[in-house]
């Protein structure tokens, strides 16, 4: 019998992150600051919404692109936070989780053969996806003396006649770095030039520990060539609730709408429902989260470099990034001989692209007593190393 699998799916990696998550669930007593989960229940009034909308049998599809109501307010929320105008009858769809906005982008806009430029450590879904729509990845490695920022340096190295599409990650997972105004305008003329289009996944936009998130499409010329992508499962712990959107370009968010009306259909319906409430009323809940997640974050950096360890100051989602370079042992190595040494669950750099070797992704999505519990394991750890 002939080989039935697709060559481009068998030659994707697994996930490192889940590699990791999955052997620990096989160990007893470990503690994990591996998975990006909130350890906040979902605010109570937003899952009070979702259960009333099950008991009101809100059972049925909603339309393709999302209930009405919710795309108003993501639209309304844009406006507010960023200053930038969507129509939410033609330039918003409400997805299964971030990452199907992501995937739906790419296919909607990618022919074979064109490259996407994805600058990394970054979110592992991107090059995946955007291998599974036909395209060419070309890697920016990000830098810990530029802050894990995009340099406009950078970015002219990587572009050739076949770029179409530039992956803006951030606030940035693994590493916790962000983009500044400032930032942003230093790349934006040479996007403009070269006729890049944007995807930008800000969903840590809340998440910033230095003041607001800017969103590039909020710069001038911008908006016309920027999907934005974000969602509700890391600024309203809203993680299982598999709920996403993307606004952009009603050419682009048009087509979007078509791959996902025969893929998904539609999101969930009662997840619609509690995100129309998280959006109306969850302002002071973010706050709150964010507040004890930047109290974790300077705990968490301040007693990593008692350690001994270069950590770079995050400066938004919930991830630090300290490396491990000094030890002369693999980010993969290091890992796993916490996990089974000391029971400890943290992420190879690597898992995040090539240029995350050398570094660990340590999540402090965690309260701030599992955080001490687990970093007294991992000072023992490098103690005896």
């Amino acid at each position: 019998m002939r080989n039935f699998l697709a060559k481009k799916v068998v030659e994707i990696k697994p996930s490192g992150i889940r590699k990791f998550f999955d052997l620990a669930s096989e160990m007893e007593d470990v503690i994990s600051l591996g998975v990006g989960e909130p350890d906040f229940d979902t605010p109570w009034h937003i899952r009070e919404e979702g259960i009333y909308a099950l008991e009101q049998g809100k059972t049925i599809y909603t339309s393709n692109a999302g209930l009405l109501d919710l795309r108003k307010e993501i639209c309304e929320y844009q406006k507010r936070k960023y200053n930038i105008s969507y129509d939410y009858k033609k330039e918003c769809l409400v997805t299964v989780g971030g990452s199907e906005a992501i995937d739906l982008a790419f296919r909607a806009m990618i022919e074979e053969g064109d490259e996407v430029i994805i600058p990394e450590p970054s979110y592992v879904s991107y090059a995946p996806c955007a291998t599974l729509a036909g395209a060419k990845t070309v890697i920016i490695e990000l830098k810990e003396e530029n802050e894990f920022k995009l340099t406009k340096e950078q970015l002219l190295k990587a572009i050739t006649p076949k770029s179409k599409i530039l992956i803006l990650p951030f606030p940035n997972n693994p590493t916790g770095s962000i983009m500044t105004k400032e930032d942003l305008e230093e790349i934006r003329d040479v996007i403009i030039e070269h006729d890049l289009f944007i995807v930008s996944d800000e969903i840590y936009s809340e998440l910033t520990y230095l003041g607001n998130h800017v969103s590039i499409a909020s710069l001038p010329d911008m908006k016309e060539r920027t999907i934005v992508i974000n969602g509700f499962s890391k600024s309203y712990s809203m993680t299982g609730w598999r709920l996403g959107y993307a606004v952009g370009p009603s050419d682009v968010i048009g087509q979007m709408i078509k791959i996902h009306q025969f893929a998904i259909m539609c999101a969930p319906t009662n997840s619609q429902y509690a995100a129309i409430e998280a959006l109306k009323n969850g302002d002071k809940d973010v706050m709150m989260m964010r507040d004890a997640y930047d109290q974790r974050r300077r705990y968490l950096v301040n007693r990593l470099r008692a350690m001994g360890l270069d950590c770079f100051t995050p400066y938004g989602a919930f991830y630090v990034f300290p490396s491990i370079k000094k030890f002369n042992m693999s980010s993969e190595e290091f890992a796993r001989r916490l996990l089974m040494e000391e029971r400890v669950v943290v992420v190879p750099g690597n898992a995040f692209g090539e240029s995350g070797e050398g570094f660990l992704r340590i999540s402090y999505a965690y309260s701030l007593d599992s955080l001490k519990v687990a970093l007294d394991k991992i000072e023992n750890f490098i103690k005896k190393i």
